[in-house]
């Protein structure tokens, strides 16, 4: 379990923005690669596996149902499959520590086992709404109690039935967590979405052999499928991405290669944002590994301007507006980025909206803040003490936003990074420097 902590870090103003950077491994990827591979019959090797806290949640997590899991110093993962209905009755709750993926998933996975899990979490994870999953899951046929519909989760798992199901709010999460009871069920599932939602899961499902079909928004998927075990290798994190897209195309004469990205068409939607925002965009696609296409982006400073986020487009890029917010806050002063349709930033790891907008204000920026998003004003920035609540994508976009300002920025909770960007400041230091 990771424990966040408050350890400060200082970022001083950009002299420059420059040169080549690779990002970690795709956070949503890796969970989906490991949890399916637990499920596959025989071994699976992932290279490119993300060594963040979240991921390493989900390979415990599934240790602790009786999978062996192994790393190699070169940061391979090796994840010995048990088959369909293989998982074996944890002796102890399992801890997904800060990653809302880790329990939302593993939910779905082991719903359909005939024996009870306990997934807990962290304080933040404790306080995240559960009812989204819990809902088509007990419809399906499992038992699930959770105070207040939050975590702890006690999920008594059954013999599942195939369910039609239409998530309230879009959430790829949501879906992956029927998807997987679905395969496990009897009978079809399908998952309707009113906006799409990242398609890592489906990707992933084929990638191991399954057969599904999407049309019109309609995602099925026929139970009691058997998945093959595969080498696959992880792309670059384009959530992570897109820091160094706010870096570059929000300082002056920049220009930075990011290499090694996924350009999987539900997660790109941030770069047409990042071009109506004047940002200069380059993007190649090399190959593609495990059904995800991957490349490089260069991007460049351009003329920078005004911008939204409407309600529509947040459902394909909910984990990037921190970095989008960064960005708004080192436009031209009097230039301004609104974002609204985005309450779900208000049960993520923090309350996004209000976090974020108490942060750039002490940095200098004008934030009004709206129940479902913000619009903010770009001021000039002097710096100050802000603080992430040990939410890593905060930290970043706090960090990103401090190169702009006049003086120095002290950034408390900065070590969360390490959920999603272990050497993020590093990186920051060597772009900037």
């Amino acid at each position: 379990m990771y424990h966040a902590s408050a350890d400060p870090a200082t970022v001083t103003p950009a002299v420059r923005a420059a040169g080549s950077v690779r990002v970690p491994g795709d956070k949503s990827i890796s969970h989906r690669y490991a949890m399916l591979a637990a499920l596959a019959d025989g071994p699976s090797i992932i290279h490119g596996f993300l060594p963040g806290a979240d991921c390493l949640s989900t390979l415990a997590c599934l240790q602790g149902l009786g999978v062996a899991v192994e790393r190699t110093p070169d940061g391979v993962v090796h994840v010995h499959g048990r088959g369909m209905n293989g998982l074996r009755a944890p002796v102890t709750p399992l801890d997904a520590g800060n990653s809302g993926t880790t329990i939302r998933l593993l939910s779905g996975v082991v719903a359909a086992h005939g024996f009870r899990t306990i997934i807990g979490g962290d304080a933040s994870l404790s306080r995240r709404p559960m009812k989204r999953v819990i809902n088509p899951l007990t419809q399906m046929g499992a038992t699930i109690d959770a105070e207040d519909g939050r975590p702890p989760l006690t999920i008594n798992g059954a013999r599942l039935r195939g369910i039609h199901f239409q998530p309230e709010v879009p959430s790829a999460q949501v879906k992956s967590a029927v998807l997987l009871a679905g395969l496990q069920a009897e009978g079809e599932t399908t998952v309707v979405e009113t906006y799409p939602t990242r398609d890592h899961t489906e990707r992933a499902l084929r990638e191991f052999g399954a057969t599904l079909t999407q049309v019109n928004g309609h995602v099925r998927i026929e139970g009691s499928q058997r998945l093959s075990g595969r080498e696959l290798t992880v792309p670059g994190d384009i959530s992570s991405a897109v820091f160094w897209l706010a870096l570059a195309a929000g300082t002056p004469g920049a220009s930075i290669d990011i290499e090694g990205v996924g350009l999987n068409p539900t997660r790109c939607a941030a770069l047409d944002v990042f071009q109506r925002a004047g940002a200069s965009i380059e993007v190649t696609t090399d190959r593609e590994t495990g059904g995800e296409p991957m490349g490089r982006i260069r991007v460049s400073y351009g003329s920078p301007r005004s911008f939204e986020i409407t309600p529509g487009e947040v459902p394909g890029m909910i984990d990037e507006i921190p970095g989008l917010a960064a960005l708004g806050a080192l436009l031209p002063p009097g230039s301004e980025m609104t974002v609204r349709g985005a309450a779900e930033l208000r049960v993520k790891e923090s309350d996004r909206i209000t976090c974020l907008s108490r942060g750039l204000r002490i940095l200098g920026a004008h934030v009004e803040e709206f129940p479902d998003g913000f619009r903010l004003v770009a001021q000039p920035l002097a710096g100050g003490i802000v603080d992430a609540v040990d939410d890593h994508r905060l930290a970043m976009a706090f960090a990103i936003a401090a190169t702009g300002a006049s003086g120095p920025t002290t950034i408390q909770g900065a070590s969360s990074v390490s959920v999603s960007y272990p050497g993020f400041f590093e990186a920051l230091e060597r772009l900037t420097r």
